[in-house]
């Protein structure tokens, strides 16, 4: 369904000619078809495993643009941006902070973890959770600060 409407979306933006989109599209594409034919045999991914490339490929953008713009290169770095936000698009909505606040205690508590040592218990219950709604690092972060306090 989303490696449809992905396909869907390149056509329009093709017979837009909108640049930025058509590239970002044509790589999202060829990410997932890698994906699947990634190991001994081709299999077609679910909507879940294709959010998990595109979250991939969005993280690799957002990467990028720190390290252009590190480098004095900020006409790369808005490129890079750019395709970010194409990626965006079709990722879920974000964990707010606040939620990600009530996921991690929920996780504590149902752990009992009470400090920083039982930070992966905790994590292997949030992550399923959480998804491709937050990046791992910050999850692991406010899994530390609640641990510390």
């Amino acid at each position: 369904m989303l490696k449809e409407r992905l396909r869907s979306d390149l056509t329009t933006a093709m017979k837009a000619r909108d640049e930025v989109r058509v590239s970002t599209l044509r790589m999202a594409l060829t990410a997932v078809t890698n994906a699947e034919t990634a190991g001994t045999e081709h299999h077609d991914l679910s909507d879940e495993e294709v959010l998990g490339v595109l979250t991939k490929e969005t993280k690799k953008r957002r990467e990028s643009a720190e390290a252009f713009d590190g480098a004095g290169r900020a006409e790369l770095a808005d490129r890079e941006r750019a395709e970010e936000q194409v990626l965006a698009e079709y990722l879920p909505q974000p964990l707010t902070d606040a939620e990600l606040t009530e996921l991690v205690a929920a996780a504590i508590a149902e752990t009992g973890a009470e400090g920083p040592r039982q930070m992966g218990q905790v994590m292997k219950v949030v992550q399923p959770q959480v998804g491709s709604r937050a990046d791992g690092r910050r999850v692991s972060t406010e899994v530390k600060r609640q641990l510390s306090s």
